[in-house]
């Protein structure tokens, strides 16, 4: 949080859109992490009119999966929270290298978020939550997406999240 600023003056600046996402990084002490590379033949951000499409984003650092395993079996919950979370850093750090400032992005207009699990496991959104809040603290309450959770069977590289975003940006 910016020196001289009250916690509620800070959220209510942070849902106004008074801070860019790029400080809401910095005041949050977030480093984004390099890029992860494609794991096969595809582009990890397509941009048409203002809508910026990122696919595939993993639980990876480098090209190695921070996260192996299935919701409710190998991990719990709040592993894969954890998991969404650094999925979704890693979605940032695309999204940056393709506009150049995560400041272009004007809302974030769908999340969705896939989940290994066991076929008893219900928790599915609370995994989720650990991109979606991620995705808040940096742009915003009032830029929240609509968000579709899923459970699978599995995942590449045997991660237990993947996330698909889809960002307005200004062109």
């Amino acid at each position: 949080m910016p020196a001289g600023v009250n916690a509620k003056s800070f959220e209510m600046q942070q849902d106004s859109g008074q801070f860019g996402a790029e400080r809401r990084l910095g005041d949050l002490g977030i480093s984004l992490p390099a890029p992860p590379e494609p794991f096969g033949i595809y582009a990890e951000a397509v941009q048409t009119g203002n809508l910026l499409f990122l696919t595939g984003m993993l639980p990876t650092e480098g090209s190695n999966a921070k996260f192996v395993g299935r919701v409710g079996a190998e991990l719990d919950v709040e592993a894969g929270r954890q998991a969404a979370q650094l999925a979704a850093l890693n979605a940032l750090a695309v999204a940056r290298q393709y506009l150049g400032s995560l400041d272009r992005v004007t809302r974030v207009v769908r999340l969705g978020v896939s989940v290994a699990t066991v076929g008893d496991v219900r928790d599915h959104p609370k995994a989720a939550d650990g991109a979606s809040e991620l995705l808040q603290n940096v742009f915003g309450k009032e830029k929240n997406p609509c968000r579709l959770v899923y459970g699978v069977a599995s995942l590449p590289l045997g991660v237990p999240v993947e996330l698909e975003i889809i960002l307005e940006v200004v062109s």
